[in-house]
């Protein structure tokens, strides 16, 4: 079952979002098996062969979520991260059009995403890879003209008011502005994602040799 809330991408109504899917995880009864929160909604995944699971099982979901939003805490507890983060030329491989088209130089690039507080709306796409809102406003730009059919694992990247971290090698027309060294999706991992929805997230400008030792 999906709700949504919003036609439109709202931040507080996102914010919202991230509390009421922890609020819905504490809850949720055993016939539930994942809460998934999106950027404007959230889907309710659960097991049509449970034991438990009720005669009419997408009330019962819309019983539980109205329950679960008169309950939710104003604000959910997400993490606070830090990414390392290469903007060296050999990684931002959009840095100069960027420049170009924001008439802001290229190390200011840098130290402008870096500089703020980014905050995870979704995970999606593909596994592991966040959308973040808080993305300084003088580098909200369209997304690429020309899509490029290989982005490098670990891209970090910008569109319109968000970024992005590609955790594989994908196609993408966001454009790049550095790489991080981490591994950001990995099965065998608990959680596998570096990121979850409702985390805060700081980049942290390093240095190709601190890249390298980080790799």
């Amino acid at each position: 079952m999906y709700a949504e809330f919003s036609e439109t991408l709202d931040l507080e109504v996102n914010e919202a979002l991230q509390s009421l899917a922890f609020t819905l995880r504490a809850r949720a009864p055993a016939w539930v098996h994942e809460i998934v929160p999106a950027l404007t909604g959230v889907a309710v995944h659960f097991d049509p062969e449970h034991a438990d699971l009720p005669a009419a099982p997408l009330a019962a979901a819309e019983a539980l979520i109205r329950e679960c939003i008169d309950a939710m805490p104003s604000r959910a507890a997400g993490r606070t991260i830090e990414v390392p983060v290469c903007y060296d030329p050999e990684f931002a491989l959009d840095v100069v059009e960027v420049a170009e088209k924001s008439g802001i130089e290229p190390e200011d690039i840098a130290l402008r995403h870096s500089r703020a507080e980014h905050f995870v709306l979704m995970v999606g796409f593909s596994p592991g890879l966040p959308y973040l809102a808080g993305l300084d406003p003088a580098l909200a730009l369209p997304r690429r003209a020309t899509p490029r059919t290989r982005v490098p694992a670990g891209s970090v990247a910008i569109a319109n008011l968000q970024t992005t971290v590609y955790p594989f090698e994908t196609p993408g027309g966001w454009s790049v502005i550095g790489r991080t060294p981490l591994v950001l999706f990995d099965p065998a991992r608990d959680p596998p994602s570096v990121f979850s929805p409702g985390d805060r997230v700081r980049f942290v400008a390093i240095s190709r040799i601190e890249y390298a030792r980080l790799k």
